[in-house]
Protein backbone atom coordinates (compact mmCIF):
# COMPACT_ATOMS: atom_id res chain seq x y z
CA UNK A 1 0.00 0.00 0.00
CA UNK A 2 1.15 3.81 -0.92
CA UNK A 3 1.33 6.26 1.71
CA UNK A 4 2.87 8.91 -0.61
CA UNK A 5 -1.01 10.23 -0.93
CA UNK A 6 -1.10 10.85 2.64
CA UNK A 7 2.11 12.00 3.12
CA UNK A 8 1.53 14.65 0.23
CA UNK A 9 -1.91 15.72 1.97
CA UNK A 10 -0.22 15.75 5.62
CA UNK A 11 1.95 18.41 4.23
CA UNK A 12 -0.14 20.62 2.32
CA UNK A 13 -2.45 20.47 5.73
CA UNK A 14 0.30 21.62 7.44
CA UNK A 15 1.76 24.21 5.28
CA UNK A 16 -1.85 25.70 5.18
CA UNK A 17 -2.33 26.18 8.94
CA UNK A 18 0.90 26.86 8.79
CA UNK A 19 0.66 29.98 6.46
CA UNK A 20 -2.74 31.10 7.76
CA UNK A 21 -1.49 31.23 11.20
CA UNK A 22 1.35 33.18 10.64
CA UNK A 23 -0.83 35.67 8.36
CA UNK A 24 -3.50 36.29 11.09
CA UNK A 25 -0.51 36.57 13.70
CA UNK A 26 0.97 39.51 11.46
CA UNK A 27 -2.71 40.81 11.41
CA UNK A 28 -2.76 40.92 15.14
CA UNK A 29 -0.05 42.41 15.15
CA UNK A 30 -0.63 45.29 13.08
CA UNK A 31 -4.11 45.83 15.28
CA UNK A 32 -2.12 45.89 18.32
CA UNK A 33 -0.13 49.15 17.28
CA UNK A 34 -3.46 50.75 17.91
CA UNK A 35 -3.33 52.94 21.41
CA UNK A 36 -4.57 51.05 24.03
CA UNK A 37 -9.04 51.00 25.26
CA UNK A 38 -11.19 49.39 27.02
CA UNK A 39 -13.66 47.60 25.86
CA UNK A 40 -13.97 44.91 28.68
CA UNK A 41 -17.20 46.14 30.46
CA UNK A 42 -20.77 44.51 29.86
CA UNK A 43 -19.67 41.27 29.00
CA UNK A 44 -23.23 40.14 28.65
CA UNK A 45 -24.16 42.69 25.87
CA UNK A 46 -21.41 42.18 23.95
CA UNK A 47 -21.98 38.75 24.08
CA UNK A 48 -25.55 39.74 22.72
CA UNK A 49 -24.29 41.76 19.90
CA UNK A 50 -21.95 38.88 19.12
CA UNK A 51 -25.07 36.48 18.48
CA UNK A 52 -27.30 39.03 16.86
CA UNK A 53 -24.78 41.04 14.64
CA UNK A 54 -21.82 38.52 13.96
CA UNK A 55 -23.88 35.32 13.80
CA UNK A 56 -27.84 36.22 13.18
CA UNK A 57 -26.38 39.25 10.71
CA UNK A 58 -29.37 41.53 12.41
CA UNK A 59 -28.85 44.31 10.33
CA UNK A 60 -29.05 42.76 6.92
CA UNK A 61 -32.33 41.51 7.54
CA UNK A 62 -33.37 45.56 6.98
CA UNK A 63 -33.36 44.47 3.57
CA UNK A 64 -34.69 40.72 3.92
CA UNK A 65 -34.12 39.04 0.67
CA UNK A 66 -30.41 40.03 0.52
CA UNK A 67 -30.23 38.77 4.17
CA UNK A 68 -31.37 35.45 3.06
CA UNK A 69 -29.24 35.35 0.41
CA UNK A 70 -26.28 36.18 2.25
CA UNK A 71 -27.33 34.14 5.32
CA UNK A 72 -27.53 31.08 3.05
CA UNK A 73 -23.78 32.06 1.38
CA UNK A 74 -22.81 32.37 5.09
CA UNK A 75 -24.24 29.56 6.30
CA UNK A 76 -24.18 26.90 3.39
CA UNK A 77 -20.43 27.69 3.56
CA UNK A 78 -19.46 27.12 6.73
CA UNK A 79 -21.96 23.82 7.41
CA UNK A 80 -20.45 22.16 4.50
CA UNK A 81 -17.21 22.69 5.54
CA UNK A 82 -17.68 20.91 8.70
CA UNK A 83 -17.29 17.74 5.85
CA UNK A 84 -13.80 18.87 5.70
CA UNK A 85 -13.11 17.33 9.21
CA UNK A 86 -13.93 13.88 7.89
CA UNK A 87 -11.58 14.93 4.67
CA UNK A 88 -9.05 15.66 6.28
CA UNK A 89 -9.18 12.49 8.15
CA UNK A 90 -9.37 10.53 5.19
CA UNK A 91 -6.57 12.33 3.81
CA UNK A 92 -4.14 11.83 6.62
CA UNK A 93 -5.38 8.00 7.62
CA UNK A 94 -5.80 7.18 3.69
CA UNK A 95 -9.59 5.87 4.63
CA UNK A 96 -12.70 7.03 2.26
CA UNK A 97 -15.89 8.33 4.12
CA UNK A 98 -14.46 7.44 7.69
CA UNK A 99 -18.10 8.43 9.00
CA UNK A 100 -20.11 6.58 7.25
CA UNK A 101 -20.07 3.13 8.91
CA UNK A 102 -20.54 4.82 12.72
CA UNK A 103 -23.00 7.44 11.61
CA UNK A 104 -25.33 4.82 9.00
CA UNK A 105 -28.53 6.27 7.59
CA UNK A 106 -27.50 9.84 9.01
CA UNK A 107 -24.48 10.04 7.40
CA UNK A 108 -26.95 10.28 4.38
CA UNK A 109 -29.00 12.68 5.49
CA UNK A 110 -26.08 14.90 6.56
CA UNK A 111 -25.12 14.89 3.07
CA UNK A 112 -28.16 15.33 1.37
CA UNK A 113 -28.66 18.49 3.94
CA UNK A 114 -25.01 19.65 2.58
CA UNK A 115 -26.14 19.21 -0.58
CA UNK A 116 -29.02 21.36 -0.21
CA UNK A 117 -27.24 24.01 1.13
CA UNK A 118 -24.33 23.70 -1.57
CA UNK A 119 -27.27 24.44 -4.19
CA UNK A 120 -28.20 27.18 -2.31
CA UNK A 121 -25.06 28.73 -1.79
CA UNK A 122 -24.40 28.33 -5.57
CA UNK A 123 -27.97 30.15 -6.18
CA UNK A 124 -26.66 32.45 -3.99
CA UNK A 125 -23.41 33.27 -5.31
CA UNK A 126 -24.86 33.76 -9.24
CA UNK A 127 -27.62 36.20 -7.62
CA UNK A 128 -25.21 38.15 -6.23
CA UNK A 129 -22.53 38.08 -9.32
CA UNK A 130 -25.65 39.22 -11.37
CA UNK A 131 -26.04 42.45 -8.81
CA UNK A 132 -22.97 43.55 -9.28
CA UNK A 133 -21.98 42.95 -12.99
CA UNK A 134 -25.22 42.93 -14.59
CA UNK A 135 -27.42 45.42 -12.30
CA UNK A 136 -24.65 47.47 -11.61
CA UNK A 137 -26.24 48.60 -7.90
CA UNK A 138 -24.51 52.50 -7.69
CA UNK A 139 -22.71 51.05 -4.48
CA UNK A 140 -20.67 48.05 -6.14
CA UNK A 141 -19.59 50.51 -9.40
CA UNK A 142 -18.34 53.58 -6.85
CA UNK A 143 -14.67 54.48 -7.61
CA UNK A 144 -14.11 52.97 -4.20
CA UNK A 145 -13.81 49.31 -5.49
CA UNK A 146 -11.60 50.02 -8.39
CA UNK A 147 -8.90 48.35 -8.53
CA UNK A 148 -8.40 45.05 -6.77
CA UNK A 149 -11.18 45.53 -4.45
CA UNK A 150 -14.05 45.08 -7.32
CA UNK A 151 -12.22 41.63 -8.75
CA UNK A 152 -12.13 40.04 -5.20
CA UNK A 153 -15.85 40.48 -4.67
CA UNK A 154 -16.09 38.41 -8.04
CA UNK A 155 -13.28 36.00 -7.14
CA UNK A 156 -15.00 35.01 -3.91
CA UNK A 157 -18.14 34.51 -5.40
CA UNK A 158 -17.31 32.45 -8.53
CA UNK A 159 -14.57 30.59 -6.20
CA UNK A 160 -17.65 29.55 -4.18
CA UNK A 161 -19.58 27.92 -7.12
CA UNK A 162 -16.56 26.47 -8.45
CA UNK A 163 -15.87 24.66 -4.57
CA UNK A 164 -19.66 23.78 -4.38
CA UNK A 165 -19.85 22.36 -7.70
CA UNK A 166 -17.15 20.31 -7.50
CA UNK A 167 -18.41 19.07 -3.89
CA UNK A 168 -22.15 18.15 -5.81
CA UNK A 169 -19.65 15.90 -8.83
CA UNK A 170 -17.30 14.49 -5.82
CA UNK A 171 -20.50 13.00 -4.53
CA UNK A 172 -22.17 11.68 -8.02
CA UNK A 173 -19.33 9.85 -9.41
CA UNK A 174 -18.66 8.50 -6.01
CA UNK A 175 -22.44 7.00 -6.14
CA UNK A 176 -21.33 5.88 -9.60
CA UNK A 177 -18.48 4.27 -8.55
CA UNK A 178 -20.46 2.31 -5.64
CA UNK A 179 -23.30 1.67 -8.10
CA UNK A 180 -20.06 0.14 -10.41
CA UNK A 181 -19.31 -2.28 -7.27
CA UNK A 182 -15.83 -0.57 -6.88
CA UNK A 183 -14.85 -2.47 -3.05
CA UNK A 184 -13.13 1.32 -2.06
CA UNK A 185 -16.25 3.19 -2.28
CA UNK A 186 -19.26 1.84 0.45
CA UNK A 187 -22.68 1.96 -0.51
CA UNK A 188 -24.33 5.54 1.03
CA UNK A 189 -27.84 5.15 -0.98
CA UNK A 190 -28.79 7.70 -3.19
CA UNK A 191 -27.73 11.61 -2.24
CA UNK A 192 -30.40 14.46 -2.61
CA UNK A 193 -28.55 16.50 -5.42
CA UNK A 194 -26.04 15.02 -7.11
CA UNK A 195 -28.09 11.95 -7.76
CA UNK A 196 -29.64 14.13 -10.60
CA UNK A 197 -25.97 13.99 -11.92
CA UNK A 198 -25.19 10.73 -11.06
CA UNK A 199 -27.15 8.87 -14.17
CA UNK A 200 -24.67 10.59 -16.38
CA UNK A 201 -21.67 9.17 -15.37
CA UNK A 202 -22.95 5.38 -15.79
CA UNK A 203 -21.81 4.87 -18.94
CA UNK A 204 -17.52 6.11 -17.90
CA UNK A 205 -15.40 3.13 -17.19
CA UNK A 206 -14.43 2.90 -13.22
CA UNK A 207 -11.16 4.14 -14.22
CA UNK A 208 -12.14 7.60 -15.60
CA UNK A 209 -14.45 7.54 -12.48
CA UNK A 210 -11.85 7.33 -9.86
CA UNK A 211 -9.47 10.00 -12.09
CA UNK A 212 -12.89 12.25 -11.82
CA UNK A 213 -13.58 11.42 -8.25
CA UNK A 214 -10.34 11.97 -6.90
CA UNK A 215 -9.83 15.04 -9.46
CA UNK A 216 -12.49 16.70 -7.75
CA UNK A 217 -11.98 15.73 -4.07
CA UNK A 218 -8.11 16.86 -4.27
CA UNK A 219 -9.36 20.09 -5.82
CA UNK A 220 -12.30 20.67 -3.25
CA UNK A 221 -9.24 20.49 -0.16
CA UNK A 222 -6.85 22.09 -2.16
CA UNK A 223 -9.42 24.93 -2.62
CA UNK A 224 -10.43 25.13 0.50
CA UNK A 225 -6.73 25.49 1.75
CA UNK A 226 -6.08 28.38 -0.86
CA UNK A 227 -9.37 29.74 0.14
CA UNK A 228 -8.43 29.86 4.32
CA UNK A 229 -5.03 31.60 2.90
CA UNK A 230 -7.12 33.77 0.78
CA UNK A 231 -8.77 35.46 3.39
CA UNK A 232 -6.03 37.57 4.71
CA UNK A 233 -5.73 39.19 2.07
CA UNK A 234 -9.65 39.76 1.39
CA UNK A 235 -12.39 42.18 2.44
CA UNK A 236 -13.57 38.43 3.28
CA UNK A 237 -11.72 38.14 6.26
CA UNK A 238 -14.80 39.55 7.78
CA UNK A 239 -16.36 36.27 7.75
CA UNK A 240 -13.45 35.89 10.80
CA UNK A 241 -13.47 39.21 12.13
CA UNK A 242 -17.13 40.01 12.47
CA UNK A 243 -17.03 38.09 16.22
CA UNK A 244 -14.58 40.09 17.50
CA UNK A 245 -15.73 43.44 15.53
CA UNK A 246 -19.07 42.70 17.13
CA UNK A 247 -18.07 41.66 20.80
CA UNK A 248 -15.59 44.61 21.00
CA UNK A 249 -18.05 47.53 19.60
CA UNK A 250 -18.25 50.73 21.60
CA UNK A 251 -21.61 50.21 23.90
CA UNK A 252 -22.05 54.20 24.09
CA UNK A 253 -25.17 55.78 22.20
CA UNK A 254 -24.60 56.76 19.11
CA UNK A 255 -23.40 60.56 19.00
CA UNK A 256 -21.54 60.38 22.52
CA UNK A 257 -18.08 61.59 21.63
CA UNK A 258 -15.34 60.64 23.98
CA UNK A 259 -13.59 63.96 25.57
CA UNK A 260 -10.06 64.74 25.42
CA UNK A 261 -8.47 63.33 28.62
CA UNK A 262 -5.45 66.22 28.30
CA UNK A 263 -7.60 68.92 26.95
CA UNK A 264 -10.25 68.25 29.70
CA UNK A 265 -6.68 67.87 32.71
CA UNK A 266 -5.41 71.66 31.02
CA UNK A 267 -8.87 73.25 31.83
CA UNK A 268 -9.13 71.68 35.28
CA UNK A 269 -5.03 73.01 35.79
CA UNK A 270 -6.36 76.28 34.86
CA UNK A 271 -8.94 76.60 37.48
CA UNK A 272 -6.84 74.94 39.72
CA UNK A 273 -3.34 75.15 39.49
CA UNK A 274 -2.19 73.05 42.50
CA UNK A 275 -3.47 69.88 40.66
CA UNK A 276 -1.24 70.48 37.61
CA UNK A 277 1.55 67.64 38.15
CA UNK A 278 5.17 68.29 37.15
CA UNK A 279 5.80 68.66 33.32
CA UNK A 280 7.82 65.73 31.68
CA UNK A 281 8.85 67.53 29.23
CA UNK A 282 7.00 65.80 26.35
CA UNK A 283 4.72 67.73 24.17
CA UNK A 284 0.44 66.38 25.04
CA UNK A 285 -1.23 64.81 21.33
CA UNK A 286 -4.22 65.52 19.96
CA UNK A 287 -6.19 63.65 17.59
CA UNK A 288 -4.82 60.94 15.05
CA UNK A 289 -2.48 61.76 12.30
CA UNK A 290 -1.63 58.43 11.50
CA UNK A 291 -2.74 54.45 12.63
CA UNK A 292 0.03 54.16 15.81
CA UNK A 293 -2.41 57.06 16.92
CA UNK A 294 -5.79 55.50 16.40
CA UNK A 295 -7.52 53.33 18.89
CA UNK A 296 -6.68 49.20 18.38
CA UNK A 297 -10.53 49.36 18.21
CA UNK A 298 -10.29 51.25 14.91
CA UNK A 299 -7.92 49.08 13.65
CA UNK A 300 -9.73 46.11 13.84
CA UNK A 301 -13.25 47.96 12.37
CA UNK A 302 -10.41 48.24 9.43
CA UNK A 303 -9.51 44.97 9.32
CA UNK A 304 -13.16 43.83 9.38
CA UNK A 305 -14.81 46.06 6.59
CA UNK A 306 -16.64 44.17 4.14
CA UNK A 307 -17.08 46.70 1.28
CA UNK A 308 -20.28 46.34 1.24
CA UNK A 309 -20.90 50.50 0.68
CA UNK A 310 -24.13 50.96 2.67
CA UNK A 311 -22.22 53.42 5.15
CA UNK A 312 -21.52 55.25 1.75
CA UNK A 313 -25.32 54.92 0.59
CA UNK A 314 -25.99 56.04 3.65
CA UNK A 315 -24.01 58.67 3.95
CA UNK A 316 -25.99 62.41 3.28
CA UNK A 317 -22.10 64.00 2.09
CA UNK A 318 -21.64 60.88 -0.16
CA UNK A 319 -24.55 61.16 -1.67
CA UNK A 320 -24.94 64.90 -2.77
CA UNK A 321 -21.62 64.31 -4.14
CA UNK A 322 -19.04 65.46 -1.64
CA UNK A 323 -15.55 63.69 -1.86
CA UNK A 324 -16.49 61.58 1.55
CA UNK A 325 -16.90 58.11 1.64
CA UNK A 326 -17.16 55.96 5.02
CA UNK A 327 -16.48 52.82 3.18
CA UNK A 328 -13.30 54.46 1.59
CA UNK A 329 -12.24 55.82 4.83
CA UNK A 330 -12.21 52.29 6.15
CA UNK A 331 -10.16 50.84 2.91
CA UNK A 332 -7.55 53.34 3.01
CA UNK A 333 -7.41 53.12 6.99
CA UNK A 334 -6.16 48.95 6.39
CA UNK A 335 -3.82 50.20 3.73
CA UNK A 336 -1.85 52.53 5.29
CA UNK A 337 -1.95 49.78 8.30
CA UNK A 338 -0.71 46.94 5.93
CA UNK A 339 2.17 49.54 5.06
CA UNK A 340 3.32 50.21 8.35
CA UNK A 341 3.09 46.64 9.49
CA UNK A 342 5.77 45.95 6.18
CA UNK A 343 7.54 48.72 7.29
CA UNK A 344 7.85 46.67 10.78
CA UNK A 345 8.33 43.43 9.09
CA UNK A 346 11.53 44.92 7.25
CA UNK A 347 13.51 47.10 9.96
CA UNK A 348 12.03 45.57 13.34
CA UNK A 349 11.20 48.79 14.39
CA UNK A 350 8.94 51.61 12.24
CA UNK A 351 10.85 53.57 9.91
CA UNK A 352 9.89 56.97 9.02
CA UNK A 353 8.49 56.65 5.61
CA UNK A 354 7.67 60.70 5.06
CA UNK A 355 4.12 59.29 4.90
CA UNK A 356 0.46 59.85 7.37
CA UNK A 357 -2.85 58.85 7.38
CA UNK A 358 -3.92 62.14 6.56
CA UNK A 359 -2.86 63.59 3.07
CA UNK A 360 -1.36 60.54 1.67
CA UNK A 361 -4.12 58.34 1.80
CA UNK A 362 -7.32 60.48 3.63
CA UNK A 363 -7.50 63.81 2.26
CA UNK A 364 -8.87 66.92 4.42
CA UNK A 365 -11.17 67.56 2.01
CA UNK A 366 -13.05 64.25 2.55
CA UNK A 367 -12.70 64.73 6.80
CA UNK A 368 -14.03 68.46 6.20
CA UNK A 369 -17.40 66.81 4.37
CA UNK A 370 -18.78 64.86 7.61
CA UNK A 371 -21.70 65.81 9.42
CA UNK A 372 -20.97 63.40 11.85
CA UNK A 373 -24.45 62.13 11.91
CA UNK A 374 -23.80 58.62 12.41
CA UNK A 375 -25.57 57.29 9.96
CA UNK A 376 -22.73 54.96 9.06
CA UNK A 377 -22.39 54.04 12.50
CA UNK A 378 -26.00 52.92 11.83
CA UNK A 379 -26.04 51.19 8.99
CA UNK A 380 -22.89 48.75 9.07
CA UNK A 381 -23.83 45.44 9.11
CA UNK A 382 -20.63 44.15 11.29
CA UNK A 383 -20.45 47.28 14.16
CA UNK A 384 -17.74 49.41 12.28
CA UNK A 385 -17.32 52.79 12.94
CA UNK A 386 -15.78 55.08 10.52
CA UNK A 387 -16.83 58.50 12.41
CA UNK A 388 -14.09 57.32 14.93
CA UNK A 389 -11.55 57.80 12.76
CA UNK A 390 -12.76 60.57 10.91
CA UNK A 391 -13.24 62.41 14.24
CA UNK A 392 -9.56 61.89 15.31
CA UNK A 393 -8.33 62.92 12.40
CA UNK A 394 -10.01 66.06 12.15
CA UNK A 395 -8.94 66.34 16.01
CA UNK A 396 -5.29 66.21 15.05
CA UNK A 397 -5.70 68.48 11.77
CA UNK A 398 -7.35 71.51 14.22
CA UNK A 399 -5.54 70.87 17.68
CA UNK A 400 -2.35 69.87 16.13
CA UNK A 401 -1.80 71.53 13.27
CA UNK A 402 -4.77 74.73 13.30
CA UNK A 403 -6.15 73.85 9.87
CA UNK A 404 -9.44 74.71 10.14
CA UNK A 405 -11.77 76.71 8.16
CA UNK A 406 -12.23 80.35 8.99
CA UNK A 407 -15.86 79.66 9.41
CA UNK A 408 -14.80 77.06 12.03
CA UNK A 409 -12.21 79.19 13.35
CA UNK A 410 -14.69 82.26 13.61
CA UNK A 411 -16.84 79.92 16.08
CA UNK A 412 -14.26 78.20 17.83
CA UNK A 413 -12.75 82.01 18.66
CA UNK A 414 -16.93 82.65 19.82
CA UNK A 415 -16.80 79.50 22.21
CA UNK A 416 -13.50 80.55 23.58
CA UNK A 417 -14.66 84.38 24.25
CA UNK A 418 -18.70 84.35 24.69
CA UNK A 419 -18.51 80.61 25.64
CA UNK A 420 -21.18 80.32 22.98
CA UNK A 421 -21.10 79.98 18.66
CA UNK A 422 -22.49 83.51 18.41
CA UNK A 423 -20.72 86.79 18.27
CA UNK A 424 -22.49 88.01 21.24
CA UNK A 425 -21.13 88.59 24.91
CA UNK A 426 -22.84 86.14 27.70
CA UNK A 427 -24.48 89.30 29.43
CA UNK A 428 -26.05 90.30 26.05
CA UNK A 429 -27.56 87.02 25.22
CA UNK A 430 -29.74 87.32 28.14
CA UNK A 431 -31.59 90.59 27.49
CA UNK A 432 -34.05 88.34 25.59
CA UNK A 433 -34.97 86.99 29.18
CA UNK A 434 -35.26 90.34 30.79
CA UNK A 435 -36.73 92.12 27.82
CA UNK A 436 -39.65 89.07 28.51
CA UNK A 437 -40.24 89.92 31.96
CA UNK A 438 -40.41 93.95 31.08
Amino acid sequence: MSYFPQIIFTLLLCFAIWLFAKNMLQIKKNILLGREEDLSDNPGLRWKNLILLALGQKKMFRNPMVAILHLIIYAGFIIINIEVVEIVLDGIIGTHRIFLNSLGDFYTFLINFFEILAIGVIAGCVIFLARRNMLKLKRFVSKDLNGWPRSDANFILVTEIILMSLFLTMNATDRALQIQGHTHYHVTGNFLISGFLQPYFNSFSISQLLLIERTCWWAHIIGIFAFLNYLPYSKHLHILLAFPNAYYSRLNPMGMMDNMENVQNEVKYMMQPELAPPSDGQLMKFGAKDIMDLSWKSLLDAYSCTECGRCSAACPANQTGKLLSPRKIMMDTRDRLEEVGKNIQKNGTFQTDGKSLINDYISIEELRACTTCNACVQECPVSINPLDIIIELRRSLIMEESNAPQEWNAMFSNIENNFAPWKLSPDDRDKWAQEMNN
